[in-house]
This record gives structure tokens, sequence and C-alpha cells, in this order.
């Protein structure tokens, strides 16, 4: 049995809704970026990007500089996930991994930073990764799609405003399945997490319809009774 101190690092999940290729009218899908390891163990293989925990940084510091190190990119969504410590998920040495996610927008997705050894990949459909990383990924999936149940979490992939289209599309996008707008409609109303604006869609041929806003009194995470730092 190693009795080596195990070592404590930090990974993020980063999710983000993004087109599956270049036509226009293609629904979105979950991507995550990826990161190359330049280093044994696991050399070549795809990881979350992550690493130790910097003396100076809490947690959450820790997490959002994996995400802007990763992709240049700052989230308004960051919520620690779990904690992964089997014995032998390195084959090194002993590490226990907080694992924090990420949701960002499209249009901020588009904007992030990738190379060689940095990628997007459909968050459904990835290949082997290193570690216990797909594993991770799957908590993660199944987390996000659980909370969009009883949360308003979705507003975290949209804009300041936002068509109730557009905000059913990120329901069906991360749920993978189609919706009947008329009851998305009124479950959502019913739930006044969002508000109706005077303001409406520019461009289109039919009437432009209504934007709404987030009701602010309602959190976007939920940190329990943990204070918000």
């Amino acid at each position: 049995m190693n009795s080596q101190a195990p070592t404590l690092a930090v990974s993020t999940v980063i999710f983000a809704l993004r087109a599956t290729d270049s036509d226009e009218g293609t629904p979105a899908t979950l991507w995550l970026p990826l990161v190359r390891r330049i280093r044994e163990p696991f050399e070549g293989r795809w990881a979350l990007p992550g690493g130790p925990i910097g003396g100076d940084e809490s947690l959450a510091d820790a997490a959002a500089r994996n995400l802007l190190e990763t992709t240049s990119l700052t989230s308004r969504y960051l919520e620690q996930l779990y904690a992964f410590g089997t014995v032998d998920r390195s084959p090194s040495q002993r590490v226990v991994s907080i694992v924090y996610w990420a949701l960002v927008r499209p249009d901020e997705a588009e904007r992030a930073a990738e190379s060689e050894n940095v990628r997007w990949f459909a968050a459904d459909d990835l290949p082997s990764l290193a570690f216990d990383h797909n594993t991770i990924v799957e908590y993660a999936l199944w987390r996000l799609r659980n909370k969009m149940e009883y949360s308003r979490i979705a507003h975290a992939f949209l804009g300041e405003r936002f068509t109730l289209t557009q905000l059913r599309e990120v329901y069906e996008a991360v749920l993978r399945k189609p919706l009947d707008p008329a009851n998305f409609r009124r479950q959502i109303e019913s739930t006044k997490s969002v508000v109706a604006t005077d303001e409406r869609l520019a461009g289109g041929r039919h009437r432009p319809p209504r934007l709404y806003r987030y009701n602010e009194s309602f959190d976007l995470a939920d940190n329990g009774p943990l204070p918000v730092l």
C-alpha cells in the first residue's frame, strides 16, 4: 500500500452548447473542452483541465483558473460537483480531485481558445479519457440533466435577454429530447423564474417574439446553506 500523503487537485468540467456542424439549422448539443496530456501517466490521452491547487488559492479560484487557462473564458456559473478519490485512480500517486463544473454561453464558446492540445468534444461521444475522467463527465452530465428539472440552471447558457423558444432549445439540447412548446411555456411561466420585457427579438419575417429576462430573485446556483464567497 502506498503510504505517501495524497495530492489534492482540482479539475473542471466546462459545458457549452455548440452546433455539431456549420449548418445554421443544426440543433446545438453539449460540448466540453479537453486537454491532451503531454507527460505520463496517460501521455497523449485527452483529459479534463485541472491540476494542483496553488498555496494561496481557494478551490473555486483554482477551478476558475483552469477554465481561464484552458479556454480563455470566465463563467457566470461555477459550482463544486463532487470529490473523486478512488485509491487507484492514478497509477503514479494517490490523487484526490475536487471537481467543479462551469457553464458558458454559445457566443462565449465560439471565442474559446483552441490549440493542438486543447479541443472541444461532444459530451455524449467522448474517447477514452485519462484517469477516471469519463466517469467524472458522466456524473456531471447526470447532475446537469437532473438539475434542469428543478432549477434555473438553463439560464447560464443564455444571454441577458432571450426568447422562450431559445430557452426551450437549451432544455432540448441538454435533455436530448423534444419538448412541446405550449406545455413548456406554461411550465416556465408558472415557475416565475423568467420575466417578460417590453423588448422583442429583431429580424425575421413574422411578428418578432417577446424577449424575457431572468428573475433576479432566483439564485442561479444552489449553494445550500453555505455563503457564496
